[in-house]
Formats: structure tokens, sequence, C-alpha cells
């Protein structure tokens, strides 16, 4: 299981982004994280087309499906989301991983039991400035 954001696990953060201009404020080699949304489809296309890993947060099935076909390297999911989505990604052979953000520690046994590909605390996603 991948875990981000956790105080005892090193792990790299996400940056999150609202516009291109705001990806030069980013550590280099950076996974950059947005929303998906429709006015963020630029930002996601030059990302992609940029070779960028990024992280997109999807709030439905069908924006999952569209993530993992825009290269998205993770994709994060509420825990309403997470069975189907992880039965999706492995039935499909995504090749983005499925975090899924949580809170607590006592979250992390239970989503290890189900076999989610990682969790994320929320701090490991840092705002940037555009």
């Amino acid at each position: 299981m991948i875990i981000y954001g956790h105080r005892f696990i090193p792990s790299n953060n996400f940056y999150h982004v609202v516009n291109i201009d705001a990806i030069s404020n980013t550590p280099p080699s950076s996974t950059l994280f947005l929303e998906f949304k429709e006015e963020n489809l630029d930002i996601i296309e030059h990302l992609r087309v940029n070779g960028l890993p990024f992280a997109l947060q999807v709030n439905s099935i069908t924006e999952l499906v569209y993530a993992s076909a825009l290269s998205a390297s993770f994709i994060i999911v509420t825990k309403e989301l997470m069975l189907d989505a992880q039965h999706i990604a492995n039935e499909y052979l995504f090749d983005a991983k499925i975090l899924v953000k949580i809170e607590d520690d006592s979250e992390i046994e239970e989503l290890a039991k189900l076999s989610i590909d990682g969790v994320i605390y929320s701090n490991a996603v840092i705002k940037t400035n555009s």
C-alpha cells in the first residue's frame, strides 16, 4: 500500500495547481494535483503533453475513466467510490494508482484489507501560488 502524508513515513508531496503558471512555483519532478473539472482540462492537457506526473481528484466513475484516459499518475477518490474505482482500475489495468483521502491512521487497516492501492492524508497536498 502506498501512503502519502503520514508522519512516520517519508513521502513526496503533491502540489495543488490552479493554473498553468502555478506549475513554475513547484519543485522539479513534483507530482501536481488538481480536481477533475472541465475548466481544468487545459491544465490537464498541458501536464499530459509535457509528461508531467499528476493526480486528479474525481467524484464519479465517469471522471475516473476520464482521468485514466488522460494519463493521470494517481486518481484520488472518496470512500464512497473506492471499491468500484479499485475494481475498475484492476479490471482495465489502469496505469494510475487509486488513492483514498483519509484523516486518521485507523482507516489504513480497513483500506489495506480491501486491497486499495494507497491512501493520502490532506497534509500531503500543498497549495501553490499562481
